[in-house]
């Protein structure tokens, strides 16, 4: 029995070599101990506390912790071998592992507490959140992978200077590649922190109008008036005029209205008072402006300028009190026993030829 334990495997002794398997098999077991025993008394305990803070890095280490227990006992099977040719490279898979393991846990922490990203996005509205919270944590995974990247390419003697300047050529040519790709973020940066516009405005800018979709890292979705969908890249509308209509405190109404010259002053009087009196008291006129004057002799009428603002904002209600006020501006001109003008033109015939000369 001695003899078989001390006869060796290229240069291993078969006592060595059990001895590393035994190590890396209990390496197992204490896995399951850490899942079935350890990590099940850390969540009854942490259930009982008042803070959430407690239960979620119990779930953050879980995984991690099961998979550095067999990391560990990998370690020690090959110190207890101590193979020398081997020696340096199975040092350089234990460090990569160990480094790959911070690093999880560094990743998983950023999925698991996405409730302080929550939070500072909310800053920026309810709309744009959702939206901002999913652009900083894409940006610090992406952060945390390149990091472990170059980490583990460094453990293995990779310089990884030298080879990120040795991409300098290529770097350059994805560089002017992904040129728009980066005008894009930069433009949504610009749109996430000005915040000309939220979900459900109606906005106006060169290229479109329409009611706002969805605002991503890459493109705004706006839904136009004839239910297109038109996607326009942030770097193209964060660098345009954008006239956001549903930010109105109140809407515009112009036009003129034109009466007959058959119209006295009597009446005319009497028109524009009820049309200022009628306005004063529409809910839904706003009393700031309201400017009614008969302010022009027109071609074929008496041209009264009216100019005043809705309370609402919204297309379909504006109309509605837009059709309320000419209604009744009508009632008002007909009750006063007046009429309105339309473009027409008249013909005087100074002198008629005699019948002699038919």
């Amino acid at each position: 029995m001695q003899e078989i334990l001390n006869y060796t495997v290229f240069d291993i002794r078969i006592l060595d070599l059990s001895i590393a398997i035994i190590i890396l098999m209990l390496s197992f077991l204490l896995r399951q101990v850490i899942s079935k025993i350890i990590i099940k008394t850390l969540k009854e305990l942490t259930a009982k506390t008042k803070t959430t803070l407690d239960d979620t890095i119990v779930e953050v280490l879980e995984e991690p912790l099961k998979l550095s227990s067999v990391v560990f006992g990998f370690f020690l099977a090959k110190e207890w071998l101590h193979i020398e040719t081997f020696d340096g490279f199975l040092s350089s898979v234990v460090k990569s592992f160990a480094l790959f393991i911070l690093f999880w846990i560094l990743y998983r922490l950023i999925d698991n507490f996405e409730i302080f990203f929550i939070k500072f996005s909310q800053k920026f509205g309810k709309e744009l959140s959702k939206d901002i919270e999913n652009f900083i944590i894409k940006t610090l995974r992406l952060i945390i992978i390149v990091i472990a990247i170059m980490s583990i390419l460094q453990e293995w003697g990779i310089n990884v200077t030298a080879f990120v300047a040795s991409l300098g050529l290529v770097g350059m040519a994805f560089a002017l590649a992904a040129k728009d790709t980066a005008a894009n973020l930069f433009g949504s940066l610009v749109i996430f922190t000005d915040r000309p516009f939220k979900i459900g405005d109606w906005i106006q800018t060169p290229q479109v109008e329409g009611t706002v979709e969805e605002i991503g890292i890459r493109s705004t979705k706006v839904r136009t008036f004839a239910q297109a969908l038109v996607s326009v890249p942030n770097a193209n509308i964060a660098n345009e005029a954008i006239t956001n209509w549903s930010r109105m405190g109140k809407r515009r109404i112009k036009m003129r209205l034109g009466l007959t010259y058959a119209t006295n002053t009597n009446q005319m009087n009497l028109i524009l008072e009820q049309i200022r009196q009628m306005l004063k008291d529409h809910s839904q006129i706003h009393q700031d402006t309201i400017m009614i004057y008969f302010d022009e002799f027109s071609d074929s009428s008496l041209s009264l300028f009216c100019y005043f603002f809705t309370k609402t904002t919204v297309w379909a209600e504006y109309l509605q009190v837009r059709e309320d006020v000419n209604l009744k501006i009508m009632k008002i001109v007909e009750d006063n026993k007046a009429s309105f003008a339309f473009p027409s033109q008249s013909l005087y015939i100074e002198k008629l030829p005699d019948k002699s000369m038919i």
